[in-house]
């Protein structure tokens, strides 16, 4: 006759096999009947911060370091405090942080040579020295770090120290070498040698530096990867609304805003339940897609809450002050940003700054800043950075009154856009040769330049973006409806107060056309909402 299973076993089972609350459950039963052995309080610790569960991970792992202290098993005591380190820190507590941190250092200064919790302990004070803009003295002791998990055969603390090293480098402009070492950290993570909590701070670390450095195929490569994961473990809080975030930024890129607001805030109600890390990506991706649908409100309160988190949302909030004619606060908000970014960060901003510096006149900081965006980081150059450059050399060129040129450039960056999947971005390319193709005397070639611009537009509800359009082709100023005769039908309906549901049954069409319809008013009339666009049409008297 077998003997059944333990409250333990079935927490460790449960842990295995990814169940966390299952886990949890049968640990803190186990716990209230007997105790439990130190690593398995550890491994508590674990699932309650993978649940989200912080201030109860913090307890947990409190009493492991207590326990193994008392068991004399100094280097795991020490591990605990330097994980705690991290934990409090990341968690905005500093003060009980730094306690962790001289505890920890105390306990070593006792034992007879190196081990692993002296590496674990390196981590903290190396990702510092990164945050704080030292990265090559933090490389130093990630490297030390390295070699202590090597020598200990620790496969987490060895994928951290690679984590570290690989992100230094692509902080200190190194940036193909430190991705080739952070791909190699991600296939120790996908062939799950490593833990859950340190492989979800690294999958999250590696979008950031792919973010960062422009490396969009890289990017997508990841998040599909990290989505994976987390789709694995379904009941998981930590480290999901991150990779909502990723997806978000990504969904933006290829022009499906609905779905992207969609994700952002499902990062956001993350953050809620225990993701805080998850906090600026939710609600700075909000702010860009209603930025881009030209909800100015919304996209204020958006990134005002990510600035919360104490990282400058840019550079979506100096394109919203652009948008809104704050030239000189978006140029000041840019400037401050350049001067405390280090080269990486620097690219990542220079596109906006092209636009910006060119919106306030000054044509040799936009030169300035294409000459830098300009100069190759790698032999062959990231399509999304040479997309960039491109589309800015063509802003830049047509401000100089080269049209031959910036059309070549606009051109180019289109088909590279394009390839990309990016929609927004590459109908921008063809509003620039559309204003090439005019400045050239093609009258004809500038109006399908402006005509497809605007469709695509239209279509993805950019309504500032089709407002310039109109601008730009005399359309805004005309006597004359932009509408079809359709979409007025449909204005007259929305004007009356019917939902979609009502004007589909009335004009004999489909809910889905129906959106379609009123998506194309608000953008051709460059309002944000039904009740903007019912004011509007009574204004002009386009109904009745």
């Amino acid at each position: 006759m077998s003997v059944p299973d333990t409250d333990l076993d079935l927490g460790r089972s449960a842990f295995h096999e990814r169940r966390w609350r299952d886990a949890l459950e049968c640990l803190t039963r186990a716990d209230s009947e007997g105790g439990l052995p130190p690593q398995d309080i550890e491994l508590a610790a674990s699932v309650a911060m993978l649940l989200g569960l912080n201030t109860q991970s913090i307890e947990y792992l409190a009493r492991a370091h207590d326990e193994f202290l008392t068991m004399g098993d100094i280097d795991s005591a020490a591990r605990c405090a330097a994980w705690l380190v991290m934990f409090l820190k990341d968690m905005g507590e500093p003060a009980r942080g730094n306690g962790w941190l001289s505890r920890a250092k105390h306990l070593l200064e006792g034992m007879p040579g190196p081990c692993a919790a002296e590496g674990y302990l390196l981590i903290p004070a190396a990702l510092g020295l990164l945050r704080s803009g030292a990265p090559e003295v933090g490389q130093g002791l990630f490297s030390r770090a390295l070699e202590l998990g090597t020598t200990f055969d620790d496969k987490d603390l060895q994928a951290m120290a690679r984590l570290g090293i690989g992100t230094s480098h692509v902080s200190l402009g190194q940036v193909e070498e430190g991705l080739e070492l952070l791909d190699e950290v991600m296939v120790s993570v996908t062939a799950g040698e490593v833990s859950p909590i340190p492989a979800g701070i690294i999958f999250c670390a590696v979008l950031g530096s792919c973010r960062l450095s422009n490396d969009v195929r890289r990017a997508h490569e990841w998040t599909a990867a990290l989505e994976r994961w987390c789709g694995d473990r379904p009941d998981m809080v930590m480290f999901s609304g991150q990779c909502q975030a990723y997806r978000a930024e990504l969904l933006i890129l290829h022009g499906a805003w609905e779905e992207a607001l969609a994700v952002a805030r499902a990062a956001e109600g993350r953050v809620r339940k225990g993701d805080p890390d998850a906090t600026f990506g939710s609600w700075y991706q909000q702010g860009e897609v209603f930025r881009l649908q030209g909800f100015v409100e919304e996209a204020t309160k958006a990134y005002a809450t990510a600035a919360g988190t104490g990282f400058e949302p840019v550079p979506g909030i100096a394109l919203l002050e652009l948008a809104e004619h704050k030239t000189a606060q978006a140029q000041a908000t840019l400037r401050r940003a350049m001067a405390g970014a280090d080269s990486i960060n620097r690219r990542r901003l220079l596109p906006t700054v092209v636009e910006v510096e060119l919106a306030a006149g000054d044509m040799a900081a936009a030169r300035f800043a294409l000459n830098e965006l300009s100069e190759p980081t790698h032999e062959d150059g990231r399509p999304l950075e040479l997309a960039m450059a491109a589309h800015a050399a063509a802003q830049v060129l047509l401000a100089e009154a080269q049209p031959q040129a910036a059309l070549r450039e606009s051109r180019r960056a289109w088909r590279i856009w394009y390839s990309l999947e990016a929609p927004y971005e590459a109908a921008r390319c063809r509003v620039l040769a559309g204003r090439a193709c005019a400045l050239l005397g093609d009258p004809d070639s500038a109006a399908m330049e402006f005509e497809a611009a605007k469709a695509e537009f239209a279509d993805l509800g950019a309504t500032p973006a089709v407002a310039e359009v109109l601008e730009l082709t005399g359309e805004k100023n005309k006597g004359g409806s932009p509408l079809t005769e359709r979409e007025l039908e449909v204005l007259r309906l929305v004007a009356g107060g019917h939902a979609n549901r009502t004007i589909a049954r009335e004009l004999y069409l489909s809910e889905k056309t129906v959106a379609r319809h009123v998506s194309n008013i608000l953008s051709k009339l460059a309002v944000p909402s039904r009740s903007a666009a019912t004011g509007y049409a009574f204004e002009h008297g386009l109904i009745r």
